[in-house]
């Protein structure tokens, strides 16, 4: 039984999309009146298709991982992106298609070559505590975003992003202060950049980028984010989180585009485990799940209406770690990555439509077309052939067999892919690949610190464009976790950041990183899910995945 609130909010939105004007209610007695007449009229539909909506209208998913945390300037993980999606907004969203739409900006311009930048506020967005939001909102949290007492995870994004000075104040040169952002009123931000940025729009759809009320995080701190006090702008709030277990989030009253959204609750529960999250979706206790290595064409074909593969601007590849022997040497990790048989992941493991990786870049990219890389030339025997040759004149062998630790974070699937890699390396080249999972928290950590060999690694495009994968090489970056240092590759990085075309310096790039192989790309993804056909409003077209639960609506099953 749902609380009287709730019912009388649904009744209410059934009368609005229905054309009819309730009258208010002066006392309690006159609400549960108006809501039990209410509960016998017909169901709601939707405004726009016709849908008779069902009506909870609630949306419960698996997480695979515990987020990295509820604070945009802290997130660095992509369930979690998904929830500061849902409790904050940024400047711009991402329409269906990935392109920049409106969201707390209305509108926006560029001078100065594409290095100024200037957003119009709306005048209705609103804190879920009732204050506006504000340009000067923005501009804290871009300056704490760069604050090294901070150390935000993603303070190197903003980085990438030219902000004017922020590598001075990345660096304690400068204070936050002295940040090229600017609020020139409460509905208007401006944004000096140190070099033209045609894509600054896409780049301002990260969570990074989303404001921060200071005034909540001076008064509770490091707390700010648990439930009762996070304060957002976004179309949820969150309401319930018990770690490890599940997150809870509830419609934000004083979203300005409230009466658009249609979904009342959002329930993510951390399920590591893809076959348990299956088992659980069967039995109707989530509503979408991923789907485990190998099942998607059994799945397909049962329910293909429930059986999802959508291509998605994500990476899959083994780090390296080059400051430790023996992957300082070339010649090892060339080995290991030529001795990996990508086609049999794709079509033998993992099943769910993924692109065998010769490039760190996926081809999804806008404006990036893939170079002939040497290795991907090659046969798979001549590639074998090859990484035989290499690992024996690094000096292993039968008499001097490889062995290391092959961590991965806590799935079925990465286990999967590393049983079936660990195998190719042992029957290939006799390396004895030890296979070691931690959850998720400390995985990025030991990763992060170097405290590994051999690690899985993945990444997301936080933006449609190549440098957004690229630039993870660099030598300066705080997600290079394979150490993996060159001066002609940082030469090649920084010249296309000034470029009007830097697709020559990316092929290079590519080429480079192919040569040294800091990193062993595996496939390229797909999304690969479980989605209940009473959910509505997916996006399947989007490469980046930014969904919304507000764009979200479960029709009656």
């Amino acid at each position: 039984m749902k609380p009287i609130a709730e019912h009388w909010r649904l009744s209410l939105a059934a009368a609005l999309i229905a054309g009819v004007a309730l009258a208010g209610c002066s006392s309690d007695e006159e609400s549960t009146t108006e809501t039990d007449t209410a509960q016998s009229s017909p169901a709601a539909t939707h405004p726009v298709t016709g849908e008779a909506l069902a009506a909870e209208q609630v949306f419960r998913y698996q997480a695979l991982d515990e987020i990295s945390s509820f604070d945009p300037q802290v997130v660095e993980d992509v369930d979690g992106s998904y929830i500061s999606r849902d409790l904050f907004e940024g400047l711009l969203n991402a329409d269906k298609d990935g392109n920049p739409s409106p969201g707390v900006a209305e509108r926006y311009e560029s001078s100065n070559n594409n290095q100024t930048w200037t957003f119009h506020l709306r005048d209705d967005a609103k804190w879920s505590d009732g204050n506006a939001v504000t340009a000067g909102d923005f501009v804290y949290a871009w300056r704490r975003a760069v604050d090294p007492e901070l150390a935000s995870p993603y303070a190197w994004y903003m980085s990438l992003m030219a902000i004017e000075n922020v590598d001075a104040v990345l660096e304690g040169e400068l204070p936050g202060e002295e940040l090229g952002v600017t609020a020139i009123d409460d509905q208007t931000l401006e944004v000096n950049l140190e070099r033209p940025l045609p894509y600054f729009p896409q780049m301002v759809m990260h969570s990074t980028t989303f404001p921060s009320p200071q005034w909540v995080i001076d008064e509770h701190g490091t707390e700010w984010t648990r439930p009762g006090n996070l304060v957002g702008n976004g179309a949820f709030t969150l309401t319930e989180y018990v770690i490890g277990e599940r997150t809870v989030l509830e419609r934000n009253p004083e979203y300005w585009n409230n009466d658009e959204n249609l979904i009342d609750r959002v329930e993510a529960y951390v399920i590591n485990d893809e076959n348990q999250g299956l088992t659980r979706y069967e039995a109707g206790e989530l509503d979408k799940t991923d789907i485990p290595a190998g099942q998607y064409p059994r799945l397909e074909q049962q329910t293909p209406e429930q059986a999802h593969a959508v291509p998605a601007l994500c990476n899959y590849y083994y780090i390296f770690n080059n400051d430790v022997e023996p992957f300082d040497d070339v010649r090892v990790r060339k080995a290991l990555s030529y001795a990996i048989d990508r086609n049999i992941v794709v079509e033998n493991v993992t099943q769910g439509g993924q692109f065998p990786a010769y490039t760190f870049t996926p081809e999804l990219t806008a404006g990036f077309t893939p170079p002939t890389v040497d290795f991907a030339t090659m046969t798979q025997e001549e590639r074998d052939a090859e990484a035989k040759r290499l690992m024996a004149e690094a000096g292993y062998g039968p008499e001097n067999p490889l062995s290391f630790e092959l961590l991965f974070n806590s799935s079925e699937s990465h286990r999967s892919i590393a049983v079936a890699v660990s195998a190719m390396w042992q029957e290939k080249l006799g390396v004895q690949a030890t296979l070691a999972n931690q959850e998720w928290q400390t995985f990025l950590t030991t990763r992060s610190d170097g405290n590994f060999e051999v690690a899985r690694g993945a990444w997301c495009g936080d933006y449609n464009e190549a440098s957004t994968f690229l630039d993870l090489m660099q030598s300066e970056s705080g997600y290079n976790d394979a150490n993996y240092v060159s001066e002609e590759y940082d030469r090649l990085s920084a010249e296309a950041k000034t470029m009007a075309d830097p697709s020559e310096n990316y092929t290079e790039m590519e080429h480079l990183i192919a040569d040294d192989m800091p990193n062993a790309p595996v496939y390229h993804y797909t999304e690969v899910f479980m989605l209940k056909p009473y959910v509505k409003g997916w996006r399947y077209d989007d490469v980046q995945q930014n969904t919304y639960s507000r764009e979200l609506y479960i029709v009656e099953h």
